[in-house]
């Protein structure tokens, strides 16, 4: 049976690498490992517990949580805005956190990844969704990182899922995420 991984993406920008991060994710999954990208962040509201009523909660962030609780484990994929996350990926992580002690994130295996043009990857932004997404109640795998520098430039004429090097990262994080799972 295959390890299930919902991944969302911080990017909502068209032609996004740490969209192109999550195809590659995608494409390139080891065998036993299936990788879906969540669409349709963007059409979340800000979590707002007015409206996160049962029965009445906005259809897409039900989807999300749907998709949530479908999945064996969750790949968040975050790029670098103003030295910390999206707040489209932050919010995703918000609804997924609710109900308290119940969300769709609680003790679900978490792995954080991303690039960003900068030299260090993304790294501040993706410690802030390790430490969010920890305190929505996931198991994120602290120790699995994969933190791409310099994307505009590396990805330029090549897509990740055609970089040898990113593509063996990519089964390493999934491979560890579908371990966690298992034990789960």
């Amino acid at each position: 049976m295959a390890t299930n991984v919902l991944t969302l993406v911080g990017s909502l920008r068209s032609g996004s690498t740490n969209a192109q991060l999550a195809e590659a994710a995608v494409a390139t999954a080891p065998e036993g490992v299936e990788v879906s990208v969540f669409q349709g962040l963007e059409n979340i509201p800000f979590y707002n517990e007015d409206i996160d009523v049962e029965g009445h909660v906005p259809a897409a962030a039900a989807e999300l949580r749907a998709a949530a609780a479908d999945a064996d484990a969750l790949l968040l994929v975050s790029p670098e805005y103003n030295g910390t996350i999206p707040a489209v990926l932050k919010n995703a992580i918000d609804w997924l956190s609710r109900p308290y002690g119940a969300g769709a994130a609680t003790d679900m295996p978490t792995a954080v990844i991303g690039t960003a043009f900068g030299q260090f990857g993304g790294v501040w932004a993706q410690d802030e969704a390790r430490k969010s997404a920890t305190i929505a109640g996931a198991k994120v795998l602290d120790d699995v990182k994969l933190s791409i520098p310099n994307s505009v430039v590396r990805f330029a004429e090549t897509h990740p899922k055609d970089d040898s090097e990113v593509v063996g990262q990519l089964a390493d994080v999934l491979g560890k995420l579908r371990a966690a799972a298992e034990l789960n």
